[in-house]
């Protein structure tokens, strides 16, 4: 049956500035007549000539209103003459499995159906985001187009009685406006498995997990029920033969159970409670869309997303990827603990330190500069795709123990005190009113920048803090040169302590207040006190520059990690 495309009357919707990962807004707005129509078709105007008969990738999360987005997808870009889609069956694939497949099959990019780890449901979030060929986010050039587009969009074009079943494997072919149009839904697992079975030696993590030992390594992952349900049970149960009580919340749901896609201590507070009251060795957690994880130990032992990073950048030549391709260089996000710079200085290898957001980890490795990277909320990868990756932490983790036969616990202890030990805690003030965030930013730019500010001492809890320097962040990247302005308000103290403040650009509504705080105790010293107990003399610190609670009317934040 032949299909022609026709051209819709549209109108501009204000605030469809996408983020550092996407578009993220309440469902009820993208269900506005038009709305994701518009969406869409801008991100397909802007990939520019490529864009006929080129092949996109198209996949979510899982999350309410995600097979809607889906069909929306197929329409307009059967009318904007998209040669072929890759769609995961039942819209699903992970934000690093949309980054492997771009990357294995050289496709133009792909479109992700998720607001990560925002929380689902028809009362709560969505979000679109487009990555380009290189498997990664889009740059600030493509997303600042889009948004330019949106504001002057007047149609769309469409294939309105297109419909394509994405519940079953296969191709589908279709004529639009004289021109072969196919669909091929995918597994969405298969071609990542492949990916990680050439990076990680499966055999001897399936020996480290063999239920048959004499004392089996015991793991328990926790998917939240986003997406990498499916990737849990074909990697570590069917393939590492992890036995079935290994893996809890493994059927995606489209508002997730009812709970928060973000593996943090505390919307993950049941598998915390689960290795509590257990015997199991090792725990993790995914968010929504499979790009972010927690690393726990036996009894809870909870590693930093900043330590998790440095300690797997010290094993790396435990993995076989690793072994063939060298280490290139490391990297970290502008806030995530400074514990990756001092294992850089050991490896002899190039540091990075990078804004908030993963395309800019990725213009390093597009340069063969970088091999791994981490951000503080709660992100690990490498170069193998352009995606911060789950999966991939958990894998490379239970490498490291496979290797070392050695605990969580014992391992981040013996770097601590090779390396010595950044006591890091980030506090999330959620949903806080705009204006007056805003406002508190603004006078805490004022009040640290001002020339007096350099020498000023505070003291708080009988300790001494002496600003060094103080800044808002800016970052030139050493690739294309480009400016990243306005990045975070750091205060750098003599001891090497820093506190860091920043507005989220994550959530669909309202502002999210950021304070990271940030201590370095060296080997010689106190390595393994209580974060939270080393730490309160620097963030009150923080809480009374800032003053925090007098603008926001917040006493306590609502996520500590």
């Amino acid at each position: 049956m032949p299909y022609e495309s026709i051209l819709v009357p549209s109108r501009v919707y204000e605030g469809q500035k996408p983020g550092t990962s996407g578009l993220r807004k309440a469902v009820k707005v993208f269900q506005q007549q038009h709305y994701t129509e518009n969406f869409v078709q801008c991100i397909l105007t802007a990939i520019g000539p490529k864009l006929k008969g080129c092949t996109l990738a198209v996949g979510g999360d899982g999350r309410y209103f995600g097979k809607e987005a889906v069909n929306i997808i197929v329409k307009i870009a059967a009318a904007n003459g998209v040669g072929k889609l890759l769609i995961g069956q039942h819209g699903i694939l992970s934000t690093p499995a949309v980054s492997c497949i771009i990357r294995k099959y050289k496709l133009t990019g792909g479109i992700i159906l998720t607001a990560s780890h925002n929380p689902g449901g028809p009362e709560n979030d969505f979000g679109i985001k487009y990555n380009t060929d290189n498997g990664g986010p889009a740059p600030d050039s493509v997303t600042n187009a889009v948004y330019d587009l949106t504001t002057q969009i007047k149609n769309y074009s469409i294939v309105p009685d297109l419909t394509c079943d994405i519940e079953t494997i296969g191709v589908n072919n279709f004529e639009v406006n004289g021109k072969e149009f196919v669909v091929e839904i995918i597994d969405p697992v298969d071609d990542y498995l492949n990916l990680m079975k050439s990076i990680f030696d499966f055999p001897k993590l399936k020996n480290l997990l063999n239920s048959n030992a004499a004392r089996p390594f015991r793991i328990l992952l926790n998917s939240m029920h986003g997406v990498t349900g499916p990737y849990v049970k074909r990697i570590f149960l069917d393939e590492l033969g992890a036995p079935v009580n290994s893996a809890i919340k493994i059927t995606p749901l489209p508002d997730f159970g009812g709970g928060h896609p973000d593996p943090n201590l505390t919307y993950a507070a049941d598998l915390v409670d689960s290795l509590k009251n257990s015997n199991f060795d090792f725990g993790a957690a995914f968010d929504g869309d499979g790009d972010r994880n927690m690393i726990l130990g036996a009894k809870a032992f909870f590693v930093t997303p900043s330590d998790s990073v440095a300690i797997l950048g010290n094993h790396l030549n435990s993995i076989p990827y690793f072994q063939k391709t060298g280490i290139k260089g490391v990297a970290r996000s502008m806030p995530t603990g400074a514990a990756i710079d001092k294992v850089a200085t050991k490896l002899n290898v190039e540091f990075f330190e990078v804004p908030t957001g993963w395309k800019y980890f990725g213009n390093l490795m597009d340069a063969g500069r970088l091999s791994l990277c981490g951000e503080e909320s709660f992100g690990t990868g490498s170069d193998h795709i352009r995606e911060k990756d789950g999966i991939w932490a958990v894998l490379a983790w239970l490498s490291v123990i496979a290797s070392t036969s050695k605990s969580v616990e014992q391992i981040c202890c013996d770097h601590w005190c090779e390396f010595g030990r950044n006591y890091f805690a980030r506090y999330d003030y959620e949903d806080c009113e705009a204006e007056p965030s805003n406002k508190m930013m603004k006078e805490l730019e004022k009040k640290i920048t001002d020339g007096g500010f350099v020498g000023t001492k505070f003291e708080e809890a009988k300790k001494t803090f002496v600003v060094e320097a103080a800044d808002n962040y800016q970052y030139i990247d050493p690739i294309d040169k480009s400016v990243a302005k306005n990045q975070g308000l750091r205060i750098l103290f003599s001891s090497g302590a820093r506190l860091i403040f920043r507005l989220s650009g994550t959530g669909s509504s309202g502002a999210t207040i950021r304070l990271y705080a940030e201590s370095y105790e060296p080997p010689s010293g106190q390595v393994n006190s209580n974060a939270q107990e080393v730490l309160r003399p620097l963030i009150q610190v923080g809480l009374n520059i800032s003053q925090l609670q007098s603008f926001t009317g917040r006493t306590e934040p609502t996520v500590i990690t």
